[in-house]
């Protein structure tokens, strides 16, 4: 008398799914066996040295005979594609025009040196001529550092200005670096003529 009729048991509703129904996809698999250790690492492994070793080395000598074929021609027609690395960029390329836009007295470094270190053979029987020559000399090379070193402030004060905090380490080096190179030796070839100036 005092117990309850019990109801019927509430059905599972359908958004949710039945245990059975998980335990269904544990018991399914993959479809296929798991490899072994040994299979797994065998099938990782790589020769380190090719089983035709001369093969091998010609056809990266050829490879590296490409691609410096291909870096050349990129440096004589100004194609950054397929520059070395130190000379890409809208930076570098700035830094190239600029000095090659500007006479420097770099350039005319090494043939006057040239001419002093002839002048001191011819003048060997003279010594105040020696001297003189001496003096010529180390003067020129005082000249082409002082103009070195207004190169290198006026690349940093105009990189600054143009390119803001995305300049490079080492920018002003290498503009100088090529301010000292005769103008027709530069590489990357000259894309400007003298006072053509970047903007």
């Amino acid at each position: 008398m005092f117990s309850r009729q019990r109801s019927a048991p509430e059905p599972l509703p359908e958004s949710q799914p039945s245990a059975t129904t998980g335990a269904d996809n544990l018991n399914q698999g993959k479809g296929r066996p798991t490899p072994r250790r040994s299979q797994a690492e065998a099938a990782r492994k790589r020769p380190l040295v090719p089983s035709d070793r001369k093969a091998a080395i010609r056809a990266q000598r050829a490879a590296a005979k490409d691609k410096r074929e291909r870096e050349y021609r990129a440096m004589q027609t100004g194609d950054e594609r397929f520059m070395p690395a130190r000379d890409r960029g809208p930076v570098r390329r700035w830094i190239r025009d600029y000095v090659d836009a500007r006479r420097n007295l770099g350039e005319y470094f090494l043939p006057v040196a040239l001419l002093m270190v002839f002048s001191t053979f011819v003048t060997a029987g003279n010594p105040t001529a020696g001297v003189v020559v001496i003096l010529v000399m180390y003067t020129i090379v005082l000249i082409t550092i002082v103009d070195a070193v207004i190169l290198s402030r006026v690349l940093k004060r105009r990189l600054a200005d143009r390119f803001g905090a995305e300049v490079p380490r080492g920018s002003r080096m290498y503009g100088v670096m090529r301010a000292f190179q005769i103008r027709r030796t530069r590489l990357p070839r000259p894309q400007v003529r003298r006072g053509e100036y970047p903007a």
